[in-house]
């Protein structure tokens, strides 16, 4: 039993890593519509250097940016989609989503949140901020996350986990900027991107609501043109 736990469980951590590089390659042939050169164009660094920090492969990584440069025949074709609602228990959700069927992605998100409510646009972005979001690591104790934020020009900032990491949040137009500012203050980015914070975030009664409220998430997130899954959801 435990030899086949453990290939099981090695079979699903390698069917996650290949999902978290679809996403990636995805991000990165949007952004390479900008320029195929990440040196003059910010949106594209930030995601090349954050499918490095995932261990991309060199040549996934490669052609995803020559894709969706057009430089390659069958250029990319991708319309990034946003759906708002709510999962059980009116818990605010945004979904992004990168798609090249969009019917495929309607049909998708009008079946998955049967168990929520699908909403118009508008319906639940009031509630949120659109922000730049960067989760950082400290590279000793002396590092202060306070004065980080402040002199990398940050809005606002905190924990990011139970294990050091910092969540810092930036206007849209400044997230470049302080990732480049932070490793100077002592933070190793290991993150960045422009994405929605909520404003009142619900809390759930009980244990069995946030059991419903992830499962419903869980599923979502599970979608092959799924980005990412954003909630106003507390603790």
């Amino acid at each position: 039993m435990g030899a086949q736990w453990k290939s099981k469980h090695k079979e699903l951590a390698a069917n996650a890593k290949g999902k978290i590089f679809g996403k990636l390659a995805k991000e990165i042939m949007v952004a390479a519509r900008g320029g195929a050169d990440p040196a003059s164009n910010s949106r594209l660094r930030l995601v090349v250097e954050q499918a490095k920090k995932a261990s991309m492969p060199k040549d996934t990584l490669e052609r995803a940016i020559k894709k969706g440069a057009g430089l390659l025949d069958g250029g990319a074709s991708l319309e990034r989609l946003v759906y708002e609602g709510f999962a059980p228990h009116r818990v605010p959700v945004i979904v992004e989503c990168l798609s090249d069927n969009i019917n495929r992605t309607k049909s998708s998100m009008n079946v998955l949140f049967r168990k929520g409510q699908l909403g118009a646009e508008g319906s639940v972005s009031w509630d949120f901020s659109y922000v730049g979001m960067i989760e950082a690591t400290p590279n000793s104790a002396e590092a202060d996350a306070e004065l980080a934020a402040i002199e990398a020009g940050a809005q606002d900032f905190e924990p990011a986990d139970d294990e050091g990491a910092t969540l810092f949040i930036t206007d849209t137009t400044d997230l470049d900027a302080v990732c480049k500012a932070l490793p100077a203050q002592g933070f190793t980015v290991v993150s960045a991107q422009l994405g929605y914070r909520p404003k009142n975030p619900v809390t759930l009664g009980n244990d069995a609501e946030r059991a419903e409220v992830e499962e419903f998430l869980e599923a979502i997130d599970g979608d092959d043109d799924v980005q990412n899954v954003y909630v106003g959801l507390a603790g």
